[in-house]
């Protein structure tokens, strides 16, 4: 049987904002999954950085 799609549902990167802003090496970045039907503009989450070790606010990259 061939695979169904999943219709609205794309993947996408969201890459953290204060980490580019702070000078340290390296980058936080989470790959999630957002339905484009419900949610046409960028997503904005807050995750946890490991490099900053506290929770900080993710945006959608393209």
């Amino acid at each position: 049987m061939a695979k169904k799609s999943k219709g609205n549902r794309i993947q996408i990167i969201l890459e953290c904002t204060e980490h580019k802003t702070s000078g340290m090496p390296g980058m936080s970045r989470y790959v999630s999954e957002k339905n484009r039907k419900n949610n046409p503009d960028r997503m904005e989450l807050k995750k946890f950085n490991p490099v900053l070790k506290k929770y900080t606010i993710h945006k959608e990259i393209k």
